[in-house]
């Protein structure tokens, strides 16, 4: 996701979007292990997601 749609999300969403992503990441190392993995760039793609909702969230506990 881009950071422009984040920053359209309320905390509650952005904590379930991260959960999600987490759950997703777990997957994607399992399926590794497996051998099973396609789209190996899935796991930067959610490293980075997750990097930037936890930045958003604590920009947004600082500003309030």
């Amino acid at each position: 996701m881009k950071l422009q749609d984040l920053k359209q999300l309320n905390d509650a969403s952005l904590k379930d979007k991260s959960i999600e992503l987490r759950k997703e990441l777990m997957g994607l190392r399992f399926q590794r292990v497996t051998g099973q993995v396609e789209k190996t760039h899935q796991f930067r793609v959610a490293r980075r997601t997750i990097a930037r909702i936890k930045t958003l969230l604590v920009q947004r506990t600082k500003t309030v």
